[in-house]
């Protein structure tokens, strides 16, 4: 690999610790802006990363963009292009692969270790068992047809999942920097303030588990990376 491109959603929803692992091969990233942009890039590149954001991807009638975008990572994954999506991505995988994305029964917004299957523990992600990670999201979705599950919450059964050795979708987020956790609590004020999310114990927790989950992204990262090569 050689380049990569992000689809980015919102200014500071953006690669994080991935970023800096792709720095440390040698992989230059280039930002697209959903909505914006010309996706184009995309369908030209080595690896594509899908990232976050405050809409639903089953949201085309508001935000036609959505088309063009799913029919880009549609094009990737038949190209058998080395694809990660993270949350909104991890869900536009989803859709690509004919699986149903819809509203869950409630939010998840805030700390918690993942349940890894079998599957899961064998790959990239048992980094982070027994580490808590970040959830943020309302959306979930239908396990695609072909798809392994490989993280599961008590309330979200679908946090992650592969499709083939060149798929790698998280629910849930590895790549917030610790640092960069002030900037959600602004962009996400209006959906913390109605979710009655108390920002003190978030940022409490963030400091207490952010540096371990940082860690274990950058193992899950690479691993997942070096294997995408080797396919």
């Amino acid at each position: 690999m050689q380049n990569a491109i992000a689809i980015r959603h919102v200014a500071f929803e953006d690669a994080g610790t991935l970023e800096g692992v792709l720095a440390d091969r040698g992989i230059a990233l280039t930002y697209l802006e959903a909505g914006v942009d010309d996706l184009g890039p995309a369908k030209d590149t080595d690896l594509l990363v899908v990232l976050g954001g405050p809409i639903g991807i089953y949201e085309i009638d508001r935000y036609p963009f959505i088309k063009d975008e799913l029919a880009t990572i549609e094009a990737a994954v038949k190209k058998n292009v080395p694809v990660i999506g993270i949350c909104l991505g991890c869900q536009a995988l989803a859709a690509v692969l004919a699986a149903r994305v819809y509203p869950g029964k409630q939010k998840e917004l805030g700390w918690d270790e993942m349940t890894l299957t079998k599957e899961g523990k064998a790959s990239p992600l048992g980094a982070i068992e027994g580490v808590p990670v970040l959830n943020w999201h309302g959306d979930t979705f239908d396990l695609p047809q072909g798809a392994t599950r490989l993280a599961s919450t008590a309330i979200t059964p679908n946090q992650a999942f592969t499709y083939g050795p060149n798929v790698l979708a998280l629910q849930f987020h590895v790549e917030l920097p610790q640092r960069d956790l002030e900037k959600w609590l602004i962009g996400h004020t209006l959906e913390l303030s109605n979710s009655k999310v108390d920002l003190a114990r978030m940022r409490a927790e963030t400091a207490r588990y952010a540096p371990a989950a940082n860690e274990a992204s950058r193992k899950l990262f690479n691993e997942w990376l070096d294997a995408a090569n080797a396919s």
